[in-house]
């Protein structure tokens, strides 16, 4: 990395050091990074993550955490402690390392708060199909024609009742190790999350966990039958299960000798593949190494099960109880709500839902009208990609949260790559103005590319303006993949599938979150210069985005280039731009708390080049966007005078490097290549 501070403007002389050039002399000058924390009280609210409040009842209201902004922090758990580097392809896990729940130790649970953490999602806990020999501890073993890679899917759960042996460093005991990490992290004053995934279990799916009188999936069913309301799987009759025809780049674990791997898995009769495919021989691409659970939902697609009715759109959790009590449902139905009840008594504050729009609403609101009998403040977030059922799923189906992926990240990724403009992103977040609260923003998360990876951004500082934005622009929860705040760009070539994505499949080390790790330490002491200017970005946004402005300011998009003050933000639009405000409610704004901050406007440039964008106080008053009140309490009569007449007084200052600007200066914002600027009006 070359150093070019001569090609830096002199209003960022005390930065200049911090910024180096990318390919062609590119300049990536954020005012994020910066070698010190500002903690002034004034710019920065940095109080440890709060317990949340008691859960909102109603399906339409704000969730639970409502006087907080989420921010979760996932966690692939068997990735997380990994000190081991030798990151070979399909390696075992006595070759390439394996984290454990011990090492989330205390260090690291600071570490996390430190960054602006409220809640740990921790992906891989349930015992899922893997390869390796556990029978010493009553555990069979598993076929690797039917398994992904050596560590296994953790989306192919075989034991709900149990978690992963890998995790432990003594099998024996693993629940107790579990049990531990849980408490660990609550006295941090984290909320622990955990996979459940309804849609479907591993091939071989065989609890050795489960409680004295439940019944595995499968146990109970009549096989001869392709569909029964109360078959677990849908069968198809007659067949034997084939395991696919490989592709010629691919053989179980990498072509090395195993026992089982012959191109064999006894199944008879074949059932159908996870992701729907009714085939005795599913393809390479199917979900093959999973069996699809059955909710009642027969093969024409016609329902098995009462149907929801509408006035419990807007009804309470316990409404919804009332309504399913006493009703016959699916026995799958009431396995799940076994297994979730069963997580909560490990003390578990809530579950990520994978695929959850693969399962019918009705589910939803039976499980989760009795998780929140157990636990009102159960946080529940569901992976669902159709905008047409988001409503559904939150009013029916009581969900916290869902992910804003088709719209929101999509949109923002394409501006990021050069593929989309400004424009879209504002236009996605307005399809969901009215459900805001409950949608999920993130970058990254194990589905999705690394932000610094070739296939992505290539360079992990192009993801500062995209969570500036991603995670002041609403209330909404934010997500930070663990590694994204140090630049891991997802590049090891771990075994089964393709670099740009860290691995779920097998063991590997993650070399940029290693250097965070240090030996355990979490303290960064391995990390570059530019790692730490990084995760201190993270860090400064993560836990301002805790202050009022973001939970409850109002959200006004701003326009990026010179237009008329009476025209509409959306007509004057700059493609690599994105700008907008968070104005407080009147009320919140005169509050004596508030009166510092009564106003945040947030820009964003997207793009290698520097750019002017105009200051957007004479359009928002033009605009009548601004009232006194909302100026804040503190201001004198003749200030609120001035201000109704167009002349508001006050300052300014950026949250992240303390500039200042003069109220009444209306020049234009000058943002350097792929900046973010976020500027709080002061008193």
């Amino acid at each position: 990395m070359i150093h070019i501070r001569s090609l830096l403007r002199p209003m960022y002389p005390e930065l200049s050091h911090h910024f180096a050039a990318l390919r062609r002399h590119s300049v990536i000058a954020l005012a994020l990074f910066l070698p010190t924390v500002y903690a002034s009280d004034q710019l920065i609210t940095q109080a440890a993550p709060a317990n949340a409040s008691s859960q909102a009842t109603t399906a339409a209201s704000t969730p639970a955490q409502n006087s907080q902004k989420v921010v979760i922090y996932q966690v692939f758990t068997r990735l997380f402690g990994n000190g081991k580097t030798a990151n070979t392809p399909y390696g075992s896990k006595a070759q390439n390392g394996v984290g454990t729940f011990e090492d989330i130790n205390d260090a690291a649970l600071r570490s996390m708060v430190e960054l602006g953490i409220t809640h740990l999602w921790l992906t891989g806990v349930p015992h899922h199909a893997l390869i390796a020999d556990y029978k010493a501890y009553g555990i069979s073993d598993d076929d690797p024609d039917v398994v992904k890679g050596r560590a296994g899917s953790p989306y192919a759960v075989k034991d709900y009742y149990s978690v992963n042996p890998d995790l432990a460093k003594n099998p024996a005991k693993r629940m107790d190790e579990f049990r531990q990490l849980v408490a660990r992290a609550q006295r941090h004053g984290l909320k622990v999350m955990i996979d459940i995934v309804p849609n479907h279990v591993a091939r071989r799916y065989e609890s050795t966990g489960k409680p004295a009188g439940l019944r595995d999936f499968g146990a109970d069913d009549n096989t001869t039958l392709a569909y029964h309301r109360d078959n677990d799987f849908y069968y198809i009759p007659g067949h034997a299960f084939e395991v696919p025809d490989f592709p010629a780049h691919y053989q179980p674990l990498g072509g090395e000798a195993h026992p089982l791997a012959d191109g064999k898995f006894a199944e008879y009769p074949a059932r159908w593949t996870g992701n729907g495919a009714a085939k005795a021989k599913p393809d390479f691409n199917d979900w093959y190494e999973t069996v699809k659970i059955n909710y009642g939902v027969k093969p024409d697609g016609s329902y098995d099960f009462p149907r929801l009715p509408a006035d419990l759109r807007q009804q309470t959790a316990q409404a919804h109880l009332a309504f399913w009590h006493g009703k016959d449902v699916p026995q799958s139905w009431q396995k799940f709500r076994d297994i979730t009840q069963f997580w909560l008594a490990q003390g578990v504050d809530g579950f990520r839902y994978d695929m959850a729009e693969m399962v019918p609403v009705e589910f939803w609101s039976y499980l989760n009208s009795h998780i929140k009998a157990t636990k009102p403040a159960a946080v529940l977030l569901a992976e669902v990609y159709q905008p047409a059922l988001y409503r559904d799923y939150i009013q029916l189906g009581l969900m916290d949260y869902l992910y804003d992926k088709v719209g929101f990240y999509d949109s923002l990724r394409a501006l990021m790559t050069g593929q989309g403009q400004s424009h879209a992103v504002l236009a996605a977040h307005e399809q969901v103005q009215d459900i805001k609260q409950h949608m999920l923003h993130f970058l990254e998360n194990h589905d999705e590319q690394r932000i610094a990876s070739p296939e992505f951004a290539k360079d992990p500082r192009k993801g500062v303006p995209a969570m500036v934005i991603s995670t002041l622009i609403s209330p909404a929860p934010t997500l930070v993949y663990f590694a994204q705040e140090v630049g891991e760009d997802g590049s090891e070539i771990a075994g089964f599938g393709q670099p740009s994505r860290t691995s779920i499949f097998d063991y590997i080390g993650v070399p940029a979150h290693q250097a965070w790790m240090n030996q355990g330490k979490f303290d960064g002491g391995a990390l570059s210069s530019e790692q730490r200017q990084l995760r201190r970005a993270y860090q400064l946004l993560l836990n301002f985005s805790q202050h009022p402005l973001v939970r409850l300011g109002q959200y006004i998009p701003l326009p990026t280039r010179a237009c008329d003050n009476t025209s509409a933000a959306t007509d004057c639009q700059s493609p690599q731009l994105l700008a907008f405000a968070r104005v407080l409610p009147a009320p919140q704004a005169a509050a004596p708390s508030a009166a510092h901050h009564p106003i945040m406007v947030v820009v964003a440039n997207f793009s290698d080049r520097e750019q002017l964008m105009p200051w957007p106080m004479a359009w928002l008053q033009q605009q009548g966007r601004l009232t006194t009140s909302q100026l804040g309490a503190s201001h004198s009569a003749s200030q609120q005078t001035s201000a109704r007449t167009g002349a508001m007084s006050g300052q300014w200052q950026e949250l992240f490097t303390k500039q200042q600007r003069e109220n009444s200066d209306q020049r234009a914002v000058q943002l350097g290549p792929w900046q973010a600027q976020v500027w709080l009006l002061q008193p």
